[in-house]
């Protein structure tokens, strides 16, 4: 029997309090609403097999599986399917993730560029090592210091209970390396140009976050036109400004009227390992830019795990035809606005998959 799609389970629930209070109510008011899943059948054997042996048996064990069960192999593969799909976060669930960290990185931004607008080694990074290391601690950049180390923190403990995603390892180096880099900054009073790194990073997370959110509200407009803003800041920030002016200011203007600092090899270590993963990241922008102008929409992050249907391909290809534009019909609930399809009651028009 299949779930119904405005209920949200327990282990689909989101559990920080300002979900509950912002993100589920603006999900609902910009139409969010989860696909329909089709609740497997209770199987001791593929129960045990997909908890201990992993989600995708091999074909020589699909058909042992049913062989034990008493299943066709059609039946075995549709039970790993819905199976694997229980176990997916909803679209709600991920909507109030990137509501909440939207709305962390926008107040960080700005709040952090509110302290620094007025400090001289925001436009000349330069500045940094004036007076070094005998530069006074300000106490707004204080307490902005260690509001972004909480949150950096809070992000790698929940990681593995957070929506797990393919660059699962990379995020762990990078909340590692970052954490590292506020807690070294601070104790050696390199918060200048520590304070330049955080704000640099924090210009293009918010545009991410809020892309997701219309993401999946299916607001395809919206999305598409921030993430082409978004493209362009991370670009310029990560690839041109970070190299350029962040990694030639502590690698060069530092030691320019000294020798190097107190752990100057291992600070400037930190910051190329910084480097090296924007790289990574860039080069997985620039495929979704790539389908981006093929398609003339962005269709998932590729990061995501994407849902998969209950049905196999001989099943679905019967059961929803093909549409006008040759996509073939998903199995989710549709806007209640826009043409729909004769043959399933759908949109007719394009489909962006939910990261």
């Amino acid at each position: 029997m299949a779930a119904h799609t405005s209920l949200l389970t327990w282990t689909d629930e989101p559990c920080v309090p300002c979900t509950r209070l912002i993100g589920l109510p603006l999900s609902r008011w910009l139409g969010v609403r989860n696909q329909t899943r089709r609740l497997v059948k209770p199987n001791v054997t593929l129960e045990k097999h997909f908890l201990t042996e992993g989600w995708r048996p091999t074909e020589p064990q699909m058909a042992v599986l049913a062989t034990q069960c008493g299943l066709t192999l059609q039946q075995t593969q549709c039970w790993f399917r819905r199976r694997r799909n229980q176990d997916r976060p909803c679209l709600t669930k991920k909507f109030c993730e990137a509501s909440w960290r939207f709305v962390f990185y926008l107040c960080s931004f700005f709040g952090g560029l509110s302290v620094l607008y007025h400090e001289s080694w925001l436009w000349r990074p330069a500045r940094c090592w004036d007076n070094y290391p005998k530069q006074p601690l300000q106490s707004a950049l204080y307490c902005w210091y260690l509001l972004e180390l909480s949150f950096y923190i809070s992000l790698l403990i929940t990681l593995p209970f957070d929506i797990r995603r393919k660059d699962f390892k990379e995020q762990v180096v990078h909340h590692l390396v970052t954490i590292t880099l506020i807690v070294f900054s601070y104790s050696a009073n390199l918060l200048r140009i520590g304070s330049l790194v955080l704000l640099l990073h924090d210009s293009a997370d918010y545009l991410l976050e809020a892309c997701k959110m219309f993401n999946y509200a299916y607001q395809r407009r919206v999305c598409n036109s921030l993430f082409i803003i978004f493209s362009l800041v991370f670009f310029y920030t990560r690839l041109v400004l970070f190299p350029t002016q962040i990694l030639y200011t502590t690698y060069y203007d530092s030691i320019a009227n000294s020798g190097p600092f107190f752990g100057y090899y291992f600070f400037n270590s930190l910051l190329v390992m910084l480097q090296l993963l924007h790289v990574f990241w860039s080069c997985l922008i620039l495929r979704m830019i790539h389908s981006f102008t093929k398609k003339g929409q962005m269709e998932k992050d590729v990061r995501s795990d994407v849902e998969e249907s209950d049905l196999s391909e001989g099943e679905e290809a019967q059961e929803h035809p093909q549409l006008k534009n040759g996509a073939a019909q998903e199995p989710r609930v549709a806007p209640t606005d826009g043409p729909r399809s004769r043959a399933a009651g759908q949109p007719a028009n394009g489909h962006m998959l939910a990261t």
